[in-house]
């Protein structure tokens, strides 16, 4: 069958989130064999182009739609499928255009703007509402990230059930490093590389990350436990970045706050194997791919008790009130003080991310596909 995507998402920079779970299913699904039988159109926003760096096979086919206004999914691509006869019509980030296929599938990767509605702006909170109700009404199926969004799209929206399919993302194993080398001595060389120990916070600087909630976590430990690690926040800006800029100049440890900007995957490996503790409080998250990015890393994860964040972290993470910068904070000195919490939430770490791979995610999504016909 011909498969028709909208790739765009797989070519934005910086890439994260939804944009690194489009990027990393369309390199799997290429390494699959079952998709020898199907021929594949990727179709791309040319302003967000950028060169992949993987090949594709003879049956994937890039199509570059020139459009010079906004709206490119609604307008551009829609006409293009209202004018290409195509088999099933797959959507990786939410918004389905108005003419489609009838045989589409959407993914849904989260509902956080019903939960904090004042964390997002206001035309786009309402776009994404109204988008994934549409989706949600008009394709033949849908793939939601987690159980915890299933969940939510039958709660909040009065979803089916029988139409919404549960489909993880998955991690690279390629940068899994092993508990033995996590604890092994460090040479001399090393401890100069990095003289301060640091806790990584990882993800847009945004209010719905909670990044105030950790700014004012790392006062009470600098406060309370005399903690030496220094604060990391890693990630582009986004929504409320000005409100958080504020209260990081307020701190009296604002000098052992760094922000990095945005990360290359290079660099976001670097940093993640150096962190001691990864802290990802975050309200909500539709699945949160940082948790599983820092178990395959061994570092030991402070998150939240809420939305799918328990189901993605499994027992290799404390899970915390992110309401609450003083539990936050006693979790982190609780791990901080101990060799042995450490070892063992590395250790089950290791063990949850063997449930998660891309090859697995691009099959699961592939047979998703397959099964309109």
């Amino acid at each position: 069958m011909l498969i028709a995507l909208n790739a765009s998402a797989a070519f934005k920079e910086p890439r994260t989130g939804v944009e690194e779970y489009t990027y990393q299913l369309i390199k799997h699904l290429t390494l699959l064999k079952e998709n020898r039988k199907h021929r594949f159109i990727l179709y791309v926003n040319p302003a967000l182009r950028k060169k992949l760096d993987f090949s594709l096979p003879k049956n994937f086919s890039l199509k570059p739609l020139k459009w010079f206004g906004p709206a490119w999914t609604q307008i551009r691509l829609a006409a293009e499928l209202f004018s290409t006869k195509i088999d099933v019509l797959f959507i990786p980030v939410h918004i389905l255009p108005l003419i489609h296929p009838q045989k589409s599938v959407v993914v849904i990767h989260g509902l956080e703007y019903e939960y904090y509605p004042k964390m997002y702006p206001g035309w786009f909170r309402k776009y994404l509402a109204w988008s994934t109700k549409y989706a949600l009404s008009r394709a033949r199926k849908i793939i939601a990230v987690s159980e915890n969004t299933k969940k939510d799209l039958i709660k909040l929206y009065q979803g089916k059930p029988e139409k919404i399919e549960v489909v993880y993302h998955g991690i690279e194993k390629s940068n899994f490093k092993s508990q033995k080398s996590k604890f092994k001595k460090k040479s001399k060389s090393q401890i100069k590389s990095q003289n301060f120990k640091y806790i990584l916070c990882l993800g847009r600087i945004e209010l719905k990350k909670n990044i105030l909630g950790v700014v004012e976590a790392f006062d009470i430990l600098k406060e309370k436990y005399n903690l030496p690690h220094w604060l990391i926040l890693a990630g582009p800006i986004g929504f409320g970045y000005q409100k958080i800029k504020e209260r990081i100049q307020k701190s009296k440890f604002k000098k052992q706050i760094i922000e990095t900007g945005y990360l290359t995957e290079t660099e976001k490996q670097k940093f993640l194997s150096q962190a001691d503790i990864f802290l990802f409080p975050s309200f909500y998250e539709g699945f949160g791919l940082p948790i599983l990015e820092a178990q395959v890393q061994g570092v030991p994860i402070v998150t939240s008790n809420l939305s799918s964040m328990p189901e993605i972290a499994g027992q290799g993470a404390v899970l915390i009130d992110p309401h609450k910068p003083s539990e936050i904070a006693e979790a982190v000195y609780l791990i901080a003080q101990s060799k042995k919490i450490q070892e063992e939430l590395i250790e089950k770490g290791f063990q949850n991310v063997k449930r998660f791979s891309w090859l697995k995610c691009a099959r699961e999504t592939l047979k998703v596909l397959e099964n309109l016909l």
